[in-house]
């Protein structure tokens, strides 16, 4: 748990420094563009559904919301890189779309392991999942929120 506050505070104080003043200074679309571009690597979710990458007792149910999760969160996102590059109409829905399903799956999949999976070792190499790339998948959620809202109230400002 400690490796995941870890990661948490890291990825939020590199996000502060140096991709959110960088975001800012880049098009709405090709900032969110970029954010998406992380995102679509979520497949990676799937492998909890690999006997072998994880332990065999691993609950099979748990496994299966994890991946099929993941790999909705990365098809929205890559959905979202497609709309945001041929600038459709529907680009910015899209990516609403996308980072809500992904921000809520990644809570629900925390909530459920840290509900459901008493022992962290049934992870086996997926341990890096949640304690590392969760936290940095979060916090680009949370960039790609504060872009559409703070691009939302400057547009209705103007």
């Amino acid at each position: 748990m400690l490796s995941v506050a870890g990661a948490f505070l890291t990825s939020a104080v590199v996000a502060s420094i140096y991709v959110w003043p960088a975001l800012r200074a880049m098009p709405r679309y090709e900032a969110l563009r970029l954010l998406a571009a992380f995102n679509a690597f979520r497949f990676f979710g799937m492998n909890f559904m690999v006997a072998g990458f994880v332990s065999a007792e691993l609950s099979p149910t748990f496994a299966a919301e994890v991946g099929w999760g993941d790999l909705i969160a990365a098809s929205l996102a890559l959905a979202s890189i497609a709309a945001l590059s041929w600038r459709w109409s529907i680009a910015v829905p899209v990516v609403w779309a996308f980072n809500v399903w992904g921000t809520l799956d990644l809570l629900n999949a925390y909530y459920v392991g840290v509900t459901k999976i008493q022992d962290p070792g049934l992870f086996g190499a997926g341990i890096y999942i949640p304690a590392l790339y969760v936290p940095l998948l979060l916090v680009s959620h949370v960039l790609v929120f504060m872009i559409l809202v703070r691009s939302g109230a400057e547009e209705k400002a103007a």
